[in-house]
């Protein structure tokens, strides 16, 4: 079976955003704290690959923000230079997460809106 890539522009995720806060700041808060939890958890389990594991761990939530705490982390997600002057690429486990997350936080938006 193939894959299916899905795109969505920001700024029709933003119209929604914008438009759900005005209603209710309280169903906004819900759906983003939902959808950040739901890409912690992906984070946590199959969304970042395991070599040591530390990585993985480090993975948390605050403040309204989900990323990797361990210091090598942007190393691993945007890459990096080697000491002979090459370049490791990045692997953007945490974009990747975010980006399959995406749509799910698309749908609760305009969901949450119809209840709205």
């Amino acid at each position: 079976m193939g894959k299916v890539s899905i795109k969505l522009k920001s700024s029709d995720i933003a119209k929604l955003e914008k438009e759900l806060e005005r209603l209710s700041d309280i169903c906004f808060d819900a759906v983003l704290k939902k959808n950040l939890t739901q890409i912690l958890n992906t984070a946590r389990s199959d969304g970042t690959p395991v070599d040591s594991g530390e990585l993985r761990k480090s993975s948390s939530m605050e403040g309204g923000e989900v990323g990797y705490t361990n210091e090598y982390a942007p190393h691993v997600e945007y890459g990096h230079r080697t000491r002979n002057g090459g370049f490791v690429q990045g692997q953007h486990f945490l974009k990747n997460n975010v980006d399959a997350q995406m749509p799910i936080y698309y749908k609760d938006l305009k969901e949450a809106l119809k209840k709205g």
